[in-house]
This record gives C-alpha cells, structure tokens and sequence, in this order.
C-alpha cells in the first residue's frame, strides 16, 4: 500500500551559501526519479529539508511499486531491416534473435507476442523499426536507489570533493564527507545505499545540545522528533521565519531597528545555513567606536562577523548587534 517516504543523507558541514538551493535540488531530484520510474504522480507533495549537517526530503503517498509502462527501443532503419521484397532482412532477424525475441520476425507488423511488437515509424527524415515492450513496475526500494544516485549526481555542487570510505580503497565524490543514511517507507527501512552508505532508520540531532542518534519508527515522524528530542529545525524556510522572528523582537525590545530589509536578506539567508536551533543575542561594543564611519562598521559586522547591526529611529548605527548562534544557552536575554 502507498506510504510516505523519508530520504535523510547525514553530511558534514555543508556550504551555507548555496545550502538552500542544495536542499530543494535534493528533493527535486529523488521526486522527479520516482516520478519518472512511476511510483509518484504530479498531484503527490514534497517538503524538503537542509540543515548545516544533512539533506533531506519527505515525500506522501509513495507506491510500493511502480506500475508497468509501455516502452520501445529503436532496432535500426528500415532501410537496413527490410529487403527489397519487403520481408525482414538477416539483420533484424540476427538482432531479434540476440534479444530472445526472433519469434517476431515471422510474425505480422504491430501483433502482440506476449507483450511485444514491431512497429515502424517516423524516425526523423526516415523510418525506423522500433520494438514496442512492457517495462515492469520496480518495486520502491531499487527505483529509490536509482532516483537517489541520480538526484546526488545532478546537485548544483560548484566543487566536489574526493575521499576514502572506512575501507581504505573506495574513493567518492561528494559536496562533503557524508556519514549517514535514513530511507523510510512508512515504517520499513529500504535496502538502498549511495556513498558507501547503507540506509538505516538512525537521524542525528543537535550536535551538543539535543538528543545524539533519534532511531525513527516511521518517515512521518522525522521532521517533529528531530525538532522536540534532537534541537534541529530541519526546514531551512521554518528555521530562516524563526531567525527572523527572533531578530525583531530584539530589535524592538531595544527600540531600534535592522535596516532596510534588502539590505540585511543576504545575512538572514547565510546564517540560517549556518545554524540547525537557532538563538538570538544581543551584544554591544564601545559607544567610541562610533566615532569610525559607520559604513565600514556595517560592512565588517555584516561580512565578516555574521553579525546584524542595530539602527536608532534616524537610522543611524547604534552599539549595540545581534547574533545569531547556534547554541541556545540557560540564561538567555
């Protein structure tokens, strides 16, 4: 029966720049190869997922099994595999035969033996025999396998990095070292694997502060598990509105504001990359240095520190910032 299915590749830390547009690759890549393999339809819903330390994608009402689709492979033109009388050349009979298939030959145009036929149609300025088949549904676990080691191939990665396997003598590409794979149907762990990796039913939560290894009973669990026992907030738009969230009620507690919203997006992107339990603190530096131009006050706090710089009601720069860190600590203000 269809179930929902759950793919998490565990990572290390991954670019935050492009970690966004990472995840929703991710995502799209494993729906569109079951999609295409005919294990999910258009109307079937996503949600992807991207922390610092893991991709992932959920994905509803996913068939144990795809349903069988017609087919048809090109044999040669017909040119090549009719004589001039009309009949079937050699060749087509030699290459039916290597197929198991040479009963076709001596069978009419377009009649069904078992589930395959010959046809002959337009091949671009020419005609072609095709043979016309039945392809059987895969079962979920080997067209997950599949989609998977497509979707990895085809992420947006600028630089792939190479390295050895526990083994010593196996060497994969990837964005970054990966150390772990979940891959849920309903409450079934599929046998698939991509770099080195078996699938398993263990997610890992925050590195220092929530639950270390969460093993999941079933895919619907992941994303609630992972936020309550592990501290992640694993949906990069959820965790991106609570960053944003936590920002103003700052800044308004200070009566002070973040700036133009343009201005400081590129921050709150990039920091959301950088955090999986987001936490907001307010830091002040010395009312001198307010003395230097507050342009290159801006610049180095956004750029270089990761931090947001407040500003008065006139929009000038105030002592005071915020950060956003990845650690949210008993006494927090």
């Amino acid at each position: 029966m269809n179930a929902n299915l759950l793919v998490e590749l565990l990572t290390e830390e991954l670019p935050p720049k492009s970690l966004e547009r990472l995840g929703e690759a991710f995502a799209a890549g494993v729906f569109e190869g079951l999609k295409s393999r005919g294990l999910v339809d258009a109307t079937c819903k996503r949600k992807a997922f991207a922390t610092p330390r893991r991709l992932a994608v959920y994905i509803c009402a996913v068939l144990p099994q795809g349903s069988d689709r017609a087919i048809e492979q090109k044999l040669m033109p017909v040119t090549v595999a009719r004589k001039p009388d009309g009949s079937w050349s050699d060749a087509l009979r030699k290459k039916l035969a290597g197929m198991g298939r040479e009963a076709l030959a001596d069978a009419p145009l377009d009649t069904k033996i078992g589930p395959d036929s010959l046809a002959i149609k337009a091949d671009g300025k020419a005609e072609s025999v095709f043979l016309r088949s039945i392809a059987s549904g895969q079962p979920v676990g080997s067209a997950l396998h599949a989609a998977l080691e497509d979707a990895i191939t085809k992420l947006p990665i600028p630089k792939v990095m190479s390295y050895q396997l526990a083994d010593g003598a196996t060497t994969v590409r990837f964005v970054r070292p990966a150390h772990g794979l979940v891959a849920m149907h309903g409450d079934k762990v599929l046998g698939v694997s991509a770099l080195g990796l078996s699938a398993g039913r263990m997610t890992r939560g925050h590195r220092f502060q929530g639950t270390k290894d969460i093993s999941l009973d079933c895919a619907d669990e992941y994303e609630a598990r992972l936020e309550n026992e592990g501290r992640v907030i694993a949906e990069f738009a959820k965790r991106r509105s609570e960053v944003a969230r936590q920002l103003r009620e700052k800044a308004q507690a200070l009566r002070c504001s973040l700036g133009p919203e343009a201005d400081y997006t590129p921050l709150l992107d990039e920091v959301t990359a950088l955090v999986e339990y987001p936490t907001v603190y307010i830091g002040e530096f010395e009312q001198g240095f307010l003395g230097v131009p507050q342009e290159c006050l801006i610049l180095t706090m956004r750029q270089n520190q990761k931090y947001f710089p407040l500003f008065d009601t006139t929009g000038k720069l105030t002592s005071n910032f915020l950060i956003v860190s990845n650690m949210r600590l008993a006494t927090s203000q």
